[in-house]
């Protein structure tokens, strides 16, 4: 398995597939296939996507110690960047379709709900870490204060989270989001647990 992580063809595979979701989405938009309210499903589908993306990064490290796997690592720094990707689409759906690119709505909105306030807030904070998922930024800013910029990822899919869970819970549709949470609080503890046995080693 590491021996095909390694190889050349690897993150184009891994490319392609990510891309895939988005090219569904373009294919059924242009095909009238997504039901009978398009704007709402392309918002929803691309917000999935944002938080499983974001699942599957917090995931490369437990995987990688757990399995045996180190060539994982080479392969979070594209899933991040699909990560900023489809939140990218997510925020853009709900301008276009849902506000019509009208600014001053938007930003009523992002005030007056809460959880378009906890997405919004958790765009925010992914900017930063897409702007700096790079080997130039990294030298820029020092190892040590870049790895301290990107634990901000465990704040934002905490936040993810919750903004699934607020935009569920009014229609009384909880369980995806208790899957989802249960997914970030094992990956979140795990790691919790590993910085406490290692401080006691």
């Amino acid at each position: 398995m590491n021996r095909f992580l390694l190889s050349p063809l690897a993150k184009p595979l891994l490319l392609a597939v990510c891309l895939l979701p988005c090219a569904f989405l373009v294919y059924a938009a242009a095909s009238d296939q997504l039901g009978a309210n398009p704007a709402e499903a392309l918002v929803r589908s691309t917000g999935d996507w944002t938080l499983r993306f974001l699942c599957l990064v917090l995931a490369v490290t437990p995987l990688r110690i757990r399995a045996g796997l180190p060539s994982l690592a080479r392969f979070r720094r594209m899933l991040g960047l699909f990560v900023y990707f489809y939140v990218l689409l997510h925020l853009l759906c709900y301008s276009w379709f849902d506000m019509g690119f009208e600014l001053q709505d938007i930003a009523r909105d992002i005030t007056k709900r809460p959880f378009i306030l906890v997405g919004f807030a958790a765009f925010v904070l992914l900017t930063p870490l897409a702007a700096t998922s790079f080997n130039r930024a990294i030298r820029w800013l020092g190892a040590p204060r870049w790895r301290v910029l990107h634990r901000l990822v465990y704040g934002i899919a905490v936040l993810g989270v919750l903004h699934f869970f607020w935009m569920r819970a009014s229609k009384n549709n909880l369980a995806e989001v208790v899957v989802y949470a249960g997914i970030v609080g094992i990956l979140l503890a795990w790691r919790l647990w590993r910085r406490l046995a290692l401080r006691r080693t």
